[in-house]
């Protein structure tokens, strides 16, 4: 069994394999979302949404009392640990109207869904780039060995090199780049979804603290 395993590692296959699907992915996609792809491996599995989310729903009942105690300006002195949430509040609290927030919170969410599909693209990109150049790979093993057919000891190496290459464009299409790819989108989906919720939240809590009464019950307790 280990000598099987032994003959499915070629260094020098697995490394032009590899070279072949990046050179895919960065033309399809750029070098700017590689790089991002690459740094998204971190949060793949240190992320934990279900936690942001509960940490932001605390922050934002923070955020709602000193709203109403002290007014809008004062939000950005609660302490959070997402920096979605710092810049959220130090928005709320230096914004003078509320369509400006509005505004602000829409883009930001925007920007940041585009990136977050930005990365899953490049390793959709991956996942479909493998199992062509294993392909590819097969028909240059095939050609090999029909050139060799006069030559018993040239046939296993372009067998060989035949077969890997589409055993490495299975793996890395369907054990690594796809299973990588929906963990990320679960992630961005999730991340996404209770960052709306807390931009909604101090959407209404700026609405309510810029209503005129609202105001000139502040000015008078002030």
């Amino acid at each position: 069994m280990i000598a099987i395993f032994g003959h499915l590692f070629d260094p020098l296959t697995l490394l032009a394999m590899l070279a072949g699907i990046a050179l895919v992915a960065l033309f399809q996609n750029g070098a700017g979302s590689m790089g991002r792809a690459i740094s998204a491996l971190r949060p793949l599995f240190t992320a934990d949404p279900t936690r942001d989310r509960d940490a932001a729903r605390a922050a934002m009942l923070k955020i709602d009392q000193v709203a109403q105690l002290r007014g809008l300006a004062c939000t950005d002195r609660v302490k959070t640990a997402s920096p979605f949430l710092t810049d959220a509040a130090r928005k709320l609290a230096n914004c003078d109207r509320t369509d400006m927030f509005e505004l602000w919170a829409v883009q930001t969410l925007t920007d940041r869904a585009l990136r977050h599909g930005a990365v899953h693209k490049v390793w959709l990109s991956i996942a479909d780039a493998a199992p062509a150049l294993g392909m590819a790979g097969t028909i240059i093993g095939l050609v090999g060995m029909f050139a060799a057919m006069d030559d018993p000891a040239a046939l296993g190496p372009s067998m060989a090199l035949a077969l890997l290459t589409t055993f490495y464009g299975v793996v890395i299409a369907n054990i690594i780049a796809a299973p990588i790819a929906a963990r990320l989108a679960d992630l961005s989906e999730r991340e996404l979804a209770w960052q709306r919720e807390a931009a909604d939240r101090m959407l209404a809590i700026a609405r309510r603290e810029n209503a005129p009464l609202r105001r000139a019950s502040i000015r008078e307790v002030a």
